[in-house]
């Protein structure tokens, strides 16, 4: 019988569990929906550990796992020495802290950049230690990501994986080690932050208090894991260097294994792979299909081939869907999105037609800087891979070949590679890859289209930056 493992996707709208094979069979799998604001700022942390225990408990019955993996959103938990909550956890886009890490010296300021990968300061563990009110800081023995959070309160161990930690930017992240001299000369306790562990690796075993809420079985191993957008990342690469990978969801995820002796191009973050020893450059794009959602909530759905006969350009509609500010490759927290170009006889498909069309020039700004030859194909999962409208879209606006994935959820699949790695019923990377994703469906982009949108990029690059030079949102 082939090995099982359990995997779980925690998004900012819902937690997916699944039994997976190491064939690649999804046996069962369980959906709980989370209450979550767009901008990804704060969260409820005990809500977040029941929904997870519920979409575990979803999963009763089938064949025994042999380990447990979990990708999770990226943020910040403080917990107390009970691993209680001291307050509201934050998500990616928490500004807790970020007024007092942007006041620290130019000096101080460099070496956390150049340690960490970073092109700029942002918000993370680090920011939030430097703003945390006095009274509060007194009860805090640990702070986590919320994936980190989940394996403490399944494990009973505080532990992180090398990837969430590369966010904190607290973390040297080419040692893979936590920045102890800079965390010292801040003020900050180095012991607040966790031991650090390679993402494929088990890190604890399944309590028997966690087993009787999930019904799993006491003593499963559980793995380190890490960030969704880099977990979907690890499973779509494998060990590939002349792909780069773009996880879409509410926002788009865009990596590329970086080869050995390859410097990180400007504007992009370093991060560790999920492979030992390996590294990615790229980042999180900031809102692209949350911004389309937006949209699509307020005006209602629109039939695909309706989106699919308007010309490149959306006949001169323009949408910039930095909502909640630019991350990769631009990193401005203030940028604002804008609606530019009306006129009376656009309708809602206009307006979704072209929030897609700058989802994908928000994407394609970021692979252009990883690859400016333009020459490495995009191996394209997550939400938005499920339309064929869209990828055609992304092939035609990106000029690149694009390679669809026939399995848009590589965030949990993603998981699911981790535990079988884990559990060391699967060693290859690139074997998981074949047999959970299976084969890439390519898509050549129109060389007309191509032609067409490359025009209307240029123009949308202008419209954007005129924006930003405002410095406030329009609308």
């Amino acid at each position: 019988m082939s090995a099982h493992v359990i995997a779980v996707d925690v998004g900012t709208s819902a937690v997916r569990a699944a039994l997976v094979n190491a064939d690649g069979q999804v046996v069962s799998s369980a959906h709980v929906r989370r209450a979550s604001g767009l901008g990804g700022e704060t969260f409820d942390a005990h809500a977040l550990h029941s929904d997870v225990v519920a979409a575990l408990a979803g999963l009763d019955g089938g064949p025994a796992p042999s380990a447990l993996a979990i990708a999770a959103h990226i943020g910040t938990i403080a917990v107390d020495e009970a691993l209680e909550p001291v307050e509201p956890g934050g998500g990616w886009a928490d500004p807790r802290g970020t007024a007092e890490l942007a006041a620290l010296d130019a000096d101080t300021t460099r070496e956390l950049l150049l340690a960490s990968g970073r092109p700029a300061p942002t918000g993370g563990a680090l920011a939030y230690l430097l703003g945390l009110d006095p009274r509060l800081a007194a009860r805090v023995t640990a702070v986590l990501s919320p994936k980190d959070y989940l394996v403490a309160r399944l494990t009973g161990r505080v532990v992180t994986d090398t990837v969430d930690a590369a966010y904190t930017l607290a973390s040297d992240v080419r040692a893979r080690a936590w920045n102890t001299s800079a965390l010292t000369r801040l003020g900050l306790d180095p012991a607040l932050f966790p031991v650090q562990a390679e993402p494929a690796s088990v890190v604890g075993e399944l309590t028997g208090d966690a087993a009787a809420e999930t019904r799993l079985p006491a003593g499963l191993p559980v793995v380190a894991g890490g960030p969704d957008g880099s977990v979907g990342i690890g499973l779509l690469l494998g060990t590939r260097e002349d792909v780069i990978a773009d996880v879409a969801g509410t926002t788009d995820v865009v990596g590329r294994l970086l080869p050995s002796g390859v410097a990180v191009p400007g504007g992009a973050m370093l991060n560790p792979s999920v492979l030992p020893d390996r590294f990615v450059a790229g980042g999180a794009t900031g809102l692209t299909g949350g911004a389309v959602a937006r949209w699509r909530g307020l005006v209602g759905s629109v039939e695909e081939d309706r989106l699919t006969a308007l010309a490149p350009g959306a006949d001169g509609l323009t949408v910039l869907p930095t909502m909640t500010g630019a991350r990769f490759p631009r990193w401005l927290p203030g940028a604002r999105g804008a609606v530019l170009g009306q006129r009376p006889e656009h309708d809602a498909a206009h307006l979704l037609r072209a929030a897609q069309e700058a989802a994908t020039f928000t994407v394609r700004e970021g692979l252009d800087l990883l690859d400016p030859t333009v020459e490495l194909p995009v191996a394209f999962a997550g939400g938005s891979a499920r339309s064929a409208q869209v990828a055609r879209l992304r092939a035609d606006a990106l000029d690149r070949p694009l390679l669809v994935s026939p399995e848009p959820d590589v965030t949990l699949l993603g998981a699911a590679a981790l535990a079988l790695l884990g559990s060391g019923a699967v060693t290859d990377p690139d074997v998981l890859r074949t047999r959970l994703v299976g084969a890439l469906r390519e898509v050549e982009p129109d060389p007309a289209r191509a032609r067409a949108y490359a025009e209307v990029y240029a123009d949308w690059l202008r419209a954007r930056d005129s924006v930003d030079s405002l410095g406030t949102a329009t609308v």
